[in-house]
């Protein structure tokens, strides 16, 4: 498995860094990492590990101000921001490989984004994963912190207004202390800008997720606490897809990759991508 690593540039000078996961010859197609909120794409080697000796080439982006690339830290100008840079980076990648079949994966933070992304630029994607499915507000979110979040927002977009619970990632303790001590992820708390832009980002999802209509897998833990593990199955039964697949893992916590038991997941990813090229 050969691993490479790489930065572009966006329009207004923002950097992204990158990085891949080659087999050996062609790729069978192509993953596009879309990584959750506050970890980076480094994270998701288990995905890596599983499915490039299955010759899958593995791609990962750090999202605007995330990991290794440029921007404030869990900070963003507006939701937009990171459907754009998923974007410049599919162009990328179908530049580099303008026949390949490119599949996007996205968990938590990243499936919302993915899900915004789905909304605008469905064509050239062979189909979809959300894991950890976040396409409406935790239920841990009082409307006194969204209010708060909206009004400091504009008044003082960088103030930090909640923090996730490392503990709720996974039922692994080393996974939870791998995240607590890996210093690309950030442990403070989440800017009130990206919690106003992360509710605009939902509200999109609501008036527009029947347009979603490529094939699509849903992966989401039963115990998930960070996120409502209902989130899939109303997003399930609300796009459009004729080829769409709901897999609950019974007792796994939001990181089904990650999780106890990941080798389950691991496998129900490869078989649906294997069988959807």
């Amino acid at each position: 498995m050969k691993h490479a690593e790489t930065f572009f540039t966006m329009p207004d000078g923002t950097k992204i860094y990158s990085q891949s996961w080659l087999p050996e010859g062609t790729p069978k197609a192509l993953i596009m990492v879309e990584h959750g909120l506050a970890e980076h794409g480094g994270r998701y080697l288990n995905v890596a590990n599983q499915l490039v000796p299955a010759g899958f080439a593995v791609y990962a982006l750090d999202q605007y101000g995330h990991g290794k690339s440029d921007g404030t830290r869990v900070f963003v100008p507006q939701f937009e921001t990171y459907v754009d840079i998923l974007k410049a980076f599919y162009d990328q990648l179908r530049a580099e490989h303008p026949d390949a079949k490119i599949f996007l994966l996205g968990h938590s933070m990243g499936s919302l984004i993915s899900a915004n992304y789905l909304l605008e630029h469905q064509e050239g994607i062979a189909g979809a994963v959300l894991s950890g499915v976040f396409t409406k507000t935790p239920d841990n979110i009082t409307p006194m912190l969204v209010s708060m979040s909206k009004i400091l927002s504009v008044i003082m977009p960088k103030t930090g207004v909640t923090a996730i619970d490392s503990s709720a990632i996974s039922r692994d303790p080393k996974v939870v202390e791998a995240y607590d001590n890996d210093p690309l992820v950030y442990r403070g708390k989440v800017t009130a800008r990206l919690g106003a832009e992360t509710l605009r980002g939902f509200q999109k999802v609501a008036e527009g997720q029947q347009k979603i209509s490529l094939p699509i897998l849903l992966m989401q833990g039963t115990e998930d606490q960070l996120v409502n593990p209902n989130n899939a199955q109303e997003l399930y039964d609300k796009i459009s897809s004729e080829d769409k697949t709901l897999k609950y893992y019974e007792g796994y916590y939001h990181e089904v990759f990650n999780d106890f038991g990941k080798e389950k997941p691991l496998a129900d990813l490869q078989e649906w991508l294997e069988a959807h090229i």
